[in-house]
């Protein structure tokens, strides 16, 4: 079968198109036949070495993806050969026409979605919901910014958010994407690249400040998210691309909560409460994954340049 593979960690061009042997699943496992993975800023960091946990060499990029199940191990019993899945996990990476997982990471793919569609809920829709509730513990009535609403974990941040009963506020850099975070239902698109986001943020909250902020990119942001919040606000950093100063003043005075948050450390008990109620959105029609484009499995390097770009646009997602 054909995969992406990195035998050295370095930029996107260190991935390669290779023949590999096709995966056999051990006890408790299972191949799924790819048809589209997802990419992930994560993938970036992990394959330039840039991650707190990397793989052993050489090794396939993805731990997202969407296809269809080959085949089961022994004592696999929630699914069976030919049925749609996405994968939320891998043990040989996504990246591939066929991945090897266990049988916990593979899960139903309602019939309403599309391949590309599975392709971007593992961990754009399990972040999102890990910091939004398992984190930040996001209450009915509250305000939720997202910053940075137009990505996929944005999207999803913002269709939670709205299923939770919250006030949602979504910003994006271009008028394209907060056209796209308008459609998704959000309360508000705002423009965080004016000089006027911070007077409107208060503006629209009456003085208050906002409850709970959902950061994609904390090191342009932090100092500015903490005098945006509510009393006991709190701010969930997912993600950061270098360090950043604050003034602890801010978080002091509002006692406020700067949360982080990993997918790969949520224990089994968190993944399958994340995977339970995502499945239950998707199922209802609360929840759909938004994709931006769609590439080759040999563009893989073109989709790790473009998945770190400004004013993202929907999930990147890889044909295989």
């Amino acid at each position: 079968m054909r995969a992406i593979r990195v035998h050295e960690f370095g930029d996107p061009e260190v991935m390669r198109l290779e023949e590999v042997s096709d995966p056999n699943p051990g006890p408790g496992q299972v191949v799924v036949r790819i048809a589209t993975a997802g990419i992930n800023p994560v993938d970036t960091y992990i394959r330039s070495g840039q991650y707190a946990r990397l793989p052993a060499l050489p090794y396939t990029p993805g731990s997202d993806g969407a296809g269809v199940v080959a085949i089961v191990g022994e004592g696999v019993e929630r699914v069976q050969a030919g049925d749609r899945v996405y994968v939320s996990g891998s043990v040989s990476g996504t990246y591939a026409e066929q991945a090897l997982c266990g049988e916990t990471q593979v899960h139903a793919l309602p019939g309403r979605l599309s391949f590309q569609q599975g392709a971007a809920i593992g961990v754009p829709y399990g972040v999102a919901y890990r910091a939004l509730f398992q984190r930040a513990e996001v209450k009915a009535g509250e305000t939720v910014l997202v910053h940075g609403a137009t990505g996929g974990v944005g999207i999803a941040s913002v269709q939670l958010a709205l299923a939770a009963g919250t006030t949602v506020i979504g910003t994006g850099g271009t008028e394209q994407g907060r056209e796209l975070v308008r459609a998704q239902g959000a309360h508000h698109a705002l423009d965080h690249r004016s000089h006027a986001f911070l007077d409107e943020i208060m503006r629209l909250t009456e003085g208050n400040g906002v409850d709970v902020i959902v950061e994609m990119l904390a090191n342009a942001n932090l100092g500015n998210d903490l005098k945006m919040l509510a009393q006991r606000g709190r701010v969930v950093v997912i993600g950061s691309r270098g360090t950043v100063t604050i003034d602890p003043r801010d978080a002091m005075r509002r006692e406020a909560a700067i949360l982080g948050v990993i997918i790969f450390s949520a224990t089994a008990a968190e993944l399958a409460e994340i995977y339970a109620a995502l499945g239950e959105g998707f199922e209802d029609g609360t929840l759909t994954p938004v994709i931006g484009r769609e590439l080759d499995l040999s563009q893989a390097a073109d989709g790790h340049r473009a998945v770190l770009e400004s004013g993202a646009y929907g999930k990147i997602v890889l044909m295989a």
